[in-house]
């Protein structure tokens, strides 16, 4: 370097409040990666997870047009802040999961009809025990849940949180919460029970039949019987129904999108 140049120096200085307001933007993000549907996969390693929080909260960070710096005086008036950017995430992120959960009680019901209830296996994505039903409705799902880019719906819906519910600004009402979970729960049945409908209307038919038949011919063994026909009749259904899967997929995902916004209403944020 020659003699009178002047050395440029960068300056990585910041203020302290944008340090502390990136970490609630870090809290609400990583709290619904870590439960979305798709991103909460457990055979996605855990600091790909991580980077992802961190990536998507620096985006969301600079998209912010304007920084409002919280006020508070004590650490535990910061900590009750993150708590609540924390619930905010946690619940946006488990209203898409408990829909995706819909696949797999319908797939147990159909499990049940078939008699392949007892033939569970361990599924990897959600560590716990799974029909086999259960486990071709769940992962077709996840593929076309993909496919259609739901997972790019979830995080535009995240980015649109910080509009309507500003940092720090969310007010759980508990009973609307509460009225708006019950509704859900409703919902959650009518779905996973339209999932199943052709296998569960098919069986209960094929039961009436074989219980008329065990009336006219009490000689036959209508369990040895019965059970290679349902077994039979419920695989047929199955895949004369793979061709709806698309169209109740659409179901379940707009079902998706209603319960989301059902708890940005119910976490104070105007829709």
């Amino acid at each position: 370097m020659k003699e009178g140049e002047e050395t440029e120096m960068i300056d990585f200085s910041f203020p302290l409040e944008e340090l502390e307001y990136f970490l609630l933007v870090l809290v609400r993000v990583s709290c619904f990666v870590f439960v979305a549907p798709f991103y909460s996969m457990n055979n996605t390693p855990r600091h790909v997870r991580i980077a992802i929080s961190v990536f998507v909260a620096f985006l969301l960070y600079q998209g912010i047009e304007e920084h409002v710096y919280l006020q508070y005086s004590t650490l535990l008036e910061y900590a009750t802040l993150v708590l609540k950017e924390a619930v905010v995430g946690l619940l946006l992120g488990l209203g898409a999961e408990f829909c995706m959960m819909i696949v797999s009680f319908a797939g147990s019901i159909v499990d049940m009809e078939i008699g392949f209830s007892m033939a569970s296996q361990f599924d990897p994505m959600t560590r716990q025990q799974t029909t086999v039903t259960g486990f071709l409705y769940q992962y077709s799902f996840m593929l076309i849940f993909i496919l259609t880019g739901m997972y790019r719906y979830l995080m535009l819906a995240l980015a649109d949180t910080f509009v309507l519910i500003p940092l720090g600004q969310a007010q759980i009402m508990l009973e609307y919460m509460f009225d708006s979970f019950v509704g859900f729960l409703g919902d959650y049945m009518v779905m996973g029970f339209r999932l199943c409908l052709p296998v569960f209307c098919t069986i209960l038919l094929l039961n009436g039949i074989l219980g008329v038949m065990a009336k006219v011919s009490p000689q036959m063994n209508m369990f040895s019987v019965g059970i290679q026909l349902k077994v039979l009749t419920g695989l047929s259904i199955l895949f004369l129904t793979v061709g709806i899967l698309p169209t109740a997929a659409d179901f379940v995902f707009e079902g998706m999108k209603v319960i989301m916004v059902t708890f940005v209403e119910a976490l104070g944020g105007s829709v």
